[in-house]
């Protein structure tokens, strides 16, 4: 039997209205950009222009100010100002969505559920509430019309983009932006998220001091996602500890993030600092947010490996091997120079046998800008790289994970930890684990 009519799938006139007021509130950037104003004042213009247009393309601006070799460094260091924290939205709303996905008796199946929003942020907001059997829950209410608004401001992106392109021609971003949009969309549907809960708790099985919230079936939907409600404090809250509890907590943040991208080929896309809350005395990490997953065909995982061992092995033909299979193209001796300026960097703590922090004196906000800017240097006199779209949330998350560690001081032997996570690895290995772990939460792949 078909399912019903989705009432807000994609509607038309919710797109066309979105683009409207994003249009009128891009207006300002664009007649910067003509008046011929200076590549700062036309950055900042953008920024608050996409601040006014709050929603899906305000997230995304965000996410690729992390990305540090995407974007010119005044656009990126513009957007990183922008706060994905909106306003919630009133009971009224409240009361319509969760009628709309439970049923008019939708309060008769929680003990108790809170009128005011726990948080809010660009695309919903989530609320406490209580189990008829004690647990405490977090119910997750996406907003009205989300996807139609993704799709408008996908479509503004790739206007935003050709003309970053047109002023600085040395990245080429059309998959980066089909990644995004891919990303995205699937960030829109609950019930992928719900799966991807719980595939992170199989992968982490393993490791007791790693938790994920347990996803409730029966009171989830496409656009309402309830789960198990996990207490601690965020990672802010722990930056005055002493270097002993700092360290265990980066520790249990590596294992959270190289332990299933290793093991699985998934990574968590999305290492915001607020996805992240740990028990008294740091002894247990809590991952929070699972919208923003990626799992990747087992080839690309080859290339990651491969890469670390080439520049351990200073092997040329192993580290230009390993930019074809992600993907890059036109591989001249200049560009897989440029391309390895980035890998030394990204890579560096992992091919060192000490105890060190990621960066030395790097503030955690600019790690990585001084190398991309560099890369971008060379990148302009060979034309438009094409950016694979595999590539983006590795970088992404890569970077995001490296911020952390900056912000929390930790001082590891990260070379130690890679080594043992990628001891004895094998694409057969790796990809049957893939396999087994996604049919048995119900996911596809892309490989």
């Amino acid at each position: 039997m078909s399912e019903p009519p989705d009432p807000e799938r994609n509607r038309i006139s919710a797109r066309i209205g979105r683009v409207a007021r994003v249009g009128a509130n891009m207006s300002s950037a664009v007649g910067a950009r003509v008046m011929g104003r200076d590549e700062a004042a036309l950055a900042r213009a953008l920024r608050e222009a996409l601040g006014r247009s709050k929603g899906p393309l305000m997230k995304v601006a965000q996410l690729l100010s992390t990305i540090p070799d995407l974007l010119p460094q005044a656009y990126a260091e513009e957007f990183r100002k922008l706060q994905a924290h909106a306003p919630a939205m009133g009971w009224p709303f409240v009361q319509r969505r969760m009628r709309a996905e439970l049923g008019d008796d939708w309060e008769s199946r929680f003990a108790s559920f809170e009128h005011e929003a726990a948080a809010a942020a660009s695309l919903g907001q989530v609320h406490r509430a209580v189990a008829h059997d004690g647990r405490a829950l977090a119910c997750k209410l996406q907003y009205p019309d989300m996807a139609s608004a993704v799709e408008a401001d996908l479509g503004q992106l790739k206007l935003l983009l050709g003309l970053f392109k047109s002023m600085d021609g040395s990245i080429d971003s059309s998959e980066a932006v089909l990644e995004v949009g891919e990303r995205l969309r699937e960030e829109l549907d609950y019930a992928r998220e719900l799966k991807h809960m719980r595939l992170f708790a199989l992968m982490l099985a393993d490791e007791p001091r790693i938790r994920t919230p347990e996803p409730i079936d029966a009171l989830s939907t496409k656009r309402l996602l309830t789960m198990t409600w996990l207490d601690g404090r965020g990672l802010m809250h722990w930056l005055a500890e002493p270097q002993e509890t700092r360290n265990r907590i980066a520790e249990l943040l590596f294992k959270a993030w190289w332990g299933p991208m290793t093991h699985y080929g998934v990574i968590h896309g999305d290492p915001h600092l607020g996805n992240y809350a740990l028990t008294d005395n740091a002894e247990r990490l809590h991952l929070l947010d699972f919208g923003c997953v990626r799992i990747f065909p087992p080839r690309f995982l080859d290339g990651v490996v491969g890469l670390y061992r080439g520049l351990k092995a200073a092997d040329r033909d192993q580290i230009a091997h390993a930019y074809e299979i992600w993907g890059f193209k036109n591989l001249s001796p200049p560009l897989i120079e440029a391309l390895t300026m980035w890998a030394r960097f990204i890579y560096g703590p992992l091919l060192d046998d000490r105890v060190r922090t990621i960066a030395d004196d790097v503030p955690p906000a600019e790690y990585g800008r001084r190398e991309a800017f560099e890369v971008r240097k060379r990148l302009k006199t060979l034309g438009p790289v094409l950016i694979p779209r595999e590539f983006v949330f590795m970088d992404r998350a890569a970077i995001g994970l490296g911020a952390a560690f900056l912000h929390l001081r930790a001082e590891l032997n990260f070379g130690r930890m890679f080594a043992e996570s990628v001891a004895g690895f094998s694409t057969e290995a790796m990809a049957a684990r893939q396999a087994e772990a996604v049919a048995r939460v119900g996911l596809a792949t892309d490989a």
